[in-house]
């Protein structure tokens, strides 16, 4: 037992140094800066912007997977990257770019940071595909909006992996889970200010998982991704230390039929669908 405590303590020490060190949390990649820049230009031209996507072929695919996906409704599948464009709109595309670039902005050291960074991906995947799912269900927020608020909720714990910049310091997970929950809201908060991010953003950073805080009536982003953060920790652990779902203060803004609760204890309209959540996750892997 003194033995990890002993690890964690060391855990802790080069974290702390990374929340002292904003210089060690990565920046966003140029091309990232110059299609953001150039989607905000009211005057781009469709020939500039097709350009500079198509110098990123990951990028390219994920958006022509995403304008295909069950997301967006379309009745014929696009083509080109103009159709994608078009299918999407310049807002939409801007959110799906910071969502690539999210997951290949990290450094890791070794096969054993990959397989962490790799385990939280997918926990982040699902919770924002619950979260796009159940915007497109409720109809209130875009669902692309939703997808990228939850994304950006939980990227401390990316970059809480960057303070590791020894091969064979490696945390377990069960350490890695206590330092997330002891660092990732600082860290978060730290790399979306250093981004320049929409200030709405920190906010849902700084409120989810914050299940019964108080708010106004009208339902709001921060209320579909706590939504979705309780459901992706119930996937996770049927066990969890959650309060019931109806004491969620998301939960209150729900109306019928879509506050119906399943045995499981999760939304019904989550239970009866995550066949389609998890295939919409895949989207983001």
């Amino acid at each position: 037992m003194d033995e990890l405590q002993s690890d964690y303590a060391v855990y802790r020490q080069v974290v702390s140094q990374l929340l002292h060190d904003q210089e060690q949390l990565p920046s966003l990649p140029m091309l990232t800066l110059e299609i953001r820049r150039a989607l905000a230009t009211s005057e781009v031209s469709m020939s500039h912007l097709l350009a500079l996507i198509g110098k990123d072929p990951a990028l390219s695919a994920l958006l022509m997977k995403y304008a295909s996906s069950p997301l967006q409704r379309t009745r014929v599948a696009p083509k080109t990257l103009q159709d994608v464009l078009r299918v999407l709109g310049l807002q939409q595309v801007d959110r799906v770019v910071m969502v690539h670039s999210i997951k290949s902005l990290f450094t890791l050291q070794s096969a054993a940071h990959k397989q962490l960074f790799v385990a939280a991906w997918q926990r982040l995947t699902l919770k924002a595909s619950l979260c796009g799912f159940l915007a497109r269900r409720l109809g209130q927020i875009p669902a692309e909006h939703a997808v990228l608020a939850s994304l950006l909720s939980d990227v401390g714990m990316l970059a809480l992996l960057s303070a590791f910049k020894d091969a064979s310091l490696v945390p377990t997970q069960a350490h890695y889970h206590r330092l997330c929950r002891a660092y990732g809201q600082s860290l978060g908060v730290m790399l979306l200010k250093k981004w320049a991010v929409d200030e709405e953003y920190v906010g849902i950073v700084r409120a989810a998982g914050d299940w019964c805080a108080p708010g106004p009536r009208q339902f709001e982003l921060i209320d579909l991704v706590n939504l979705a953060q309780y459901h992706a920790l119930k996937d996770a652990d049927a066990a969890a230390e959650l309060p019931p779902l109806a004491e969620l203060t998301a939960y209150a803004k729900l109306s019928a039929p879509h506050d119906e609760v399943a045995a499981d204890g999760c939304l019904g309209l989550v239970s009866q669908h995550w066949e389609e959540i998890h295939a919409l996750a895949a989207l983001l892997r």
